[in-house]
């Protein structure tokens, strides 16, 4: 991974983190506001703690019922601040919920909230501190420690009032918030009346489960629960093992907690919007990293016009593109395909309520998700369109207003990627050439056929020339001559002309090259089919002629060949891309043996007719040993493509050559 990507991946991890505590505080704040209006109707209508007990000792000498429980002014006031209670401690707002305590006069209510806040002791904490908070004050404080040293013992009496049955479900509640576990989750259930409840619910379950997790793996240190046992033992050994601990776990909380948020689905709620409501399923969507997902399925009903007759049209779509400008602002990877069709109904939302003035910003926020769309539109086309009617689709490309070039390159991307996806890689045992090659599967002729959408315009022949390299490197490196040859003979001829980008121009030409000796040494084949037994002197002078010119000039192009650094990438090359230069090498190994022993095969079997060309296979042989070409490297341990295979045929030719009489084997090379 590189730095950018490396620093941009954090840049982005900071901007959620950032926009997560913000939605955070603003959940806070109002669940705050609800808490802060509850304590409001405490004090407004219930009136002042010493008020109510007065009235209550009236109450009680009138009714000569002293003792017998609450009076109903009383339990109606504890009921309401047990719901404000509530209603803070689910916002975060312990200190606020502890100052209630004690404006009702409810101390000993108001330290067991205080119990939830977790151990703090500056004076021995790593975090960073600001270098102007060191006054005086600052300094005294970083001495005092704050918080529950003993939170274990107070998480389970908080678990014991969270299951008593005198307690009422509200004062139950208010326990199992301050400590949520596996043991108080019903109580807490016992008052979910909302989706947005039992949501809550499950993550506070899920995050004090993690947070207890953590704090257990590390008692064994904490003096204040294991006393002096916690000074005893290797501390090494002990964060090892919690290290190895930890790792096992966080898997499988992970799994947990998602089979749990995926069980929200389907929850049965006493009030407000179902599970199945559309804004509850587009959260826990987000929630559960299923964005992609989430906005394919909106689009392709929107496409289905399924939503068009429902009231909730205009805001679910409006919301929908918000979450996509969104996602892009933060740059969050996003299906640029669902974003096309979400902001494109935004855009006919945004025209029809008259709001010209963001019209604008949704249309240029489209970018290059238009050109996505329309080159996923022609890329499914697949073999279906011929290429007249390719070249068709992508000029339409230009009455939508889209960058026909860019819509060209990136078809051509995407097609390949596709087939790629299909056809084996290119690896593995070398593969034997064969005269008769099967016709090309689909997802083949669907990769030879990407080319054509660079090559209907000149401005992207230097992309057409990157992929052709692409694909011919894909065919050869499988032994697919003829399937690369059909490749080639597609290309226009002005890709051979291009000088940049020079790297690519020096690779399409070696390719080029390579296919001249391969059709060199074909037309050999086939004079040499073409001899009869019935040919009269002038025809077969003719015919000798011929072949004699033919097997010259494949010999000097297979040369020429050897001798010119075919495919030899530099070293910079060769770190910049690897997999090109395996790729180059795999070339290599298959074909140079190849045209080696299939020209020395050519010139040894013609010397009836030709009889120098058996001196010319001989000194073939100086041209693979040398060490300035080493073409030796390039033979394999493969049957066929053995160094010592050439050598055994270089044997037969020099027995060949005392056909003629004599001792000397090299006296063929002085004729």
């Amino acid at each position: 991974m590189s730095l950018d990507a490396l620093g941009g991946r954090k840049s982005r991890q900071r901007a959620l983190e950032d926009i997560g505590r913000r939605l955070l505080a603003a959940v806070h704040d109002a669940l705050g506001a609800v808490a802060e209006h509850f304590s409001r109707i405490i004090f407004d209508v219930c009136g002042s703690p010493m008020d109510r007990g007065e009235n209550a000792l009236l109450q009680g000498k009138r009714t000569g019922r002293m003792g017998e429980g609450l009076a109903p002014d009383d339990a109606a006031y504890e009921k309401a601040v047990l719901q404000a209670l509530y209603a803070h401690v689910r916002a975060g707002q312990l200190e606020e919920a502890v100052a209630l305590c004690r404006k009702a006069n409810q101390p000993w209510r108001a330290a067991s909230i205080r119990g939830a806040l977790l151990f703090q002791w500056r004076a021995i904490a790593n975090e960073p501190r600001e270098a102007d908070a060191m006054d005086d004050e600052e300094a005294e404080d970083s001495h005092q420690w704050r918080g529950n040293v003993r939170r274990r013992l107070w998480k389970k009496v908080c678990s014991q009032a969270a299951a008593s049955s005198s307690l009422s479900p509200t004062e139950r509640a208010l326990y199992a918030a301050l400590a949520p576990s596996p043991q108080t989750a019903l109580a807490l259930k016992s008052v979910a009346r909302t989706w947005e409840d039992h949501l809550w619910t499950l993550v506070s379950l899920a995050c004090e489960e993690r947070l207890s997790a953590g704090l257990a793996s590390i008692e064994r240190e904490c003096f204040w629960e294991n006393g002096l046992g916690a000074l005893e033992g290797g501390s090494a050994a002990i964060a090892a093992a919690r290290d190895a601990q930890e790792e096992a776990g966080v898997e499988e909380w992970e799994q947990e907690v998602i089979q749990a948020l995926e069980g929200l689905s389907n929850v049965a709620v006493a009030e407000g919007a179902s599970a199945d409501n559309p804004y509850h399923v587009s959260q826990l969507h987000i929630i559960l990293d299923r964005t992609d997902a989430l906005l394919e399925a909106f689009a392709s009903e929107l496409q289905e016009g399924t939503h068009v007759s429902s009231p909730e049209y205009t805001s679910m779509t409006r919301f929908f593109a918000h979450l996509c400008l969104f996602l892009q602002m933060i740059d969050m990877p996003v299906s640029p395909y669902a974003t096309q069709v979400i902001l494109e109904s935004y855009l006919q939302v945004l025209e029809q309520a008259g709001q010209r003035e963001l019209i604008a910003m949704v249309r240029g926020a489209l970018g290059d998700n238009a050109v996505e769309r329309y080159a996923l539109f022609l890329t499914s086309l697949e073999l279906s369109a011929d290429i007249n009617e390719r070249r068709l689709a992508l000029t339409r490309a230009r009455e939508h207003g889209l960058d026909i070039e860019r819509v060209a390159v990136v078809t051509a991307e995407r097609t390949i990627e596709k087939a790629f996806t299909i056809l084996p890689p290119a690896k593995g045992p070398l593969p034997f050439i064969s005269a008769m090659e099967p016709p090309p599967s689909e997802p083949e002729w669907l990769l030879v056929r990407s080319i054509e959408w660079t090559t209907f315009l000149e401005s992207t022949y230097d992309t057409a020339l990157e992929q052709a390299n692409v694909i011919l490197r894909y065919f050869l490196g499988h032994g697919r001559v003829q399937i690369a040859k059909t490749v080639l003979d597609m290309l226009p001829p002005e890709l051979g002309t291009l000088r940049e980008p020079e790297e690519e121009a020096t690779e399409y030409m070696h390719y080029r090259q390579f296919f001249a000796v391969w059709d060199a040494l074909a037309r050999v084949v086939e004079c040499e089919a073409l001899e009869q037994p019935q040919m009269n002197k002038d025809t077969r002078a003719a015919w000798l002629s011929d072949y004699k010119t033919l097997i010259e000039q494949a010999r000097e192009q297979v040369v020429k060949l050897f001798t010119t650094d075919w495919l030899v990438s530099d070293v910079e090359t060769r770190a910049a891309n690897a997999k090109r230069f395996r790729d180059l090498v795999r070339i290599r190994q298959i074909y140079i043996p190849e045209l080696i022993i299939r020209l020395h095969s050519t010139l040894v079997n013609s010397r009836g007719r030709v009889p120098e060309n058996l001196k010319h296979a001989l000194l073939l042989v100086n041209v693979v040993a040398d060490s300035r070409y080493r073409l030796y490297d390039d033979f394999s341990s493969q049957p066929g493509r053995r160094l010592g295979d050439y050598l055994g045929a270089m044997r037969q030719a020099v027995l060949a050559g005392l056909e003629g009489g004599g001792s000397d084997p090299f006296r063929i090379l002085t004729v």
